[in-house]
């Protein structure tokens, strides 16, 4: 994920702003991570570059 996209992402259940957390990063790239929702107070996974950003009652019924 680049981290520009910080710019434009937002929470998909409350539309508000996300926290990056970085675990592994290359340049500019996040390669893994979370994103975070201080309001909602979830976390949403970046894994493999990919940012997972389904809503919670979706994350939990695809497990």
């Amino acid at each position: 994920m680049k981290k520009e996209l910080m710019e434009i992402l937002a929470c998909p259940v409350c539309k508000g702003p996300l926290e990056l957390n970085v675990d592994k990063e290359e340049g500019q790239e996040v390669i893994s991570g979370s994103l975070y929702c201080p309001k909602c107070q979830h976390f949403y996974p970046i894994m493999d570059a990919i940012p997972n950003l389904l809503p919670p009652n979706l994350d939990k019924e695809q497990a």
